[in-house]
């Protein structure tokens, strides 16, 4: 339970339009992507978030989200800003790439606790104003990792004030987003439009990892203003590595089903059934509101994680693994993740298992 590798199925058409295209990994791809994919893939953004983007400018695939969230520092962060080092803002608990990818521009990386206190998404707008004046990046996951956060359309708002009034962007990880309960969560660039904010503000990432059990095809694409993704082609046509053609014609036809990802979302939500069951009455226990990651509450994370392992055989992940140390405090190091990626019964077992080792009387 350590690992978000989705197990669920994938789609059955999937390995029937491979074999119909295997011909094409003669041929170099399309750097930015296939017409038909970013058709695909716009028509998509429009239904899902209603928002009018244009496939040819604001569109751009790529070989997963992690390559986009660390190129798009590479390609967007600049090296200072108002004559002193950028700084780039990180919710703690972080998916590690946020941090390498300030890392490798030579920016400075500025670790936003993302706790119970704050409803585990990031308070960026409690941060000094000489930090955010410093600011050229936002990195934000709504749903979180790994607290299943959602970020509200509030929320975004004020963000995205704030990106206005501090002169930053804001990268938008949202590769949870077809994973949740009831709701739909909003997302950047949805929010944005509402407001009429400017779009070079929001570029959002999404994939087919985790929206349609893909995560093998390294498949995704990031979408945002032109100028924006304009700079990200750049990038790529001098250092990127394009989605070989055959997984192209596979992605343009699972971004266009939706049926596939219903199912998959029922599987999901009998899943937080389950763990609503197993940990109800527990003090601290809180039920995602989407993605698929517990964030249990436990006195030592390390601690725990090493005693289901050794004394039962279940391993889940450390919360302190996913965070930094800030002025003397991880806000992730009294949790453990536990991925509920597995069969619904064995991810009950496994759950089983911790509630009885980890909170005897509780």
């Amino acid at each position: 339970m350590t690992i978000g590798e989705p197990k669920h199925a994938f789609p059955d058409f999937v390995s029937e339009i491979l074999a119909q295209h295997t011909h094409e990994f003669a041929k170099y791809p399309p750097n930015a992507g296939a017409p038909e994919l970013l058709d695909s893939i716009a028509n998509w953004i429009k239904q899902r978030f209603t928002v009018d983007v244009d496939a040819a400018t604001q569109v751009i695939t790529l070989s997963g989200t992690r390559e986009g969230l660390h190129n798009a520092c590479i390609a967007l962060c600049p090296e200072t800003k108002n004559g002193k080092q950028a700084n780039v803002l990180i919710p703690n608990p972080f998916y590690q790439v946020y941090a390498v990818a300030a890392a490798t521009v030579g920016a400075k990386p500025v670790f936003v606790p993302a706790e119970a206190s704050t409803g585990f998404l990031p308070d960026f707008s409690g941060l000094p104003a000489d930090v955010l004046d410093q600011t050229a990046v936002v990195y934000i996951c709504s749903p979180s990792n790994p607290q299943g956060a959602v970020a509200s359309r509030e929320y975004w708002a004020g963000l995205l004030q704030l990106a206005e009034k501090h002169d930053f962007r804001i990268f938008a990880d949202e590769c949870y987003s077809e994973i949740y309960r009831d709701e739909p969560p909003v997302g950047g660039l949805q929010v944005a439009a509402e407001v009429g904010a400017d779009p070079e503000r929001v570029l959002i990432f999404h994939s087919l990892s985790k929206r349609s059990n893909l995560p093998g095809l390294r498949s995704g694409f990031a979408a945002g203003g032109p100028k924006t993704i304009a700079a990200l082609k750049q990038l790529r046509d001098f250092a990127g590595a394009p989605i070989p053609l055959p997984l192209q014609r596979v992605s343009t036809a699972v971004w266009a089903d939706e049926v596939h990802v219903i199912a998959n979302r029922t599987q999901y939500r009998e899943k937080y059934d389950a763990a609503d069951a197993v940990f109800a009455g527990l003090n601290g226990y809180q039920s995602p509101e989407a993605g698929f990651f517990l964030w249990l509450p436990v006195e030592d994370g390390e601690a725990a994680a090493l005693s289901l392992w050794q004394e039962t055989g279940v391993r889940v992940l450390p919360g302190a693994y996913l965070s930094r140390d800030v002025n003397g405090h991880n806000p992730g190091k009294g949790y453990i993740r536990a991925a509920m990626v597995a069969p619904k019964q064995e991810m009950t077992d496994g759950l089983n298992i911790i509630r009885k080792h980890l909170y005897q009387g509780n």
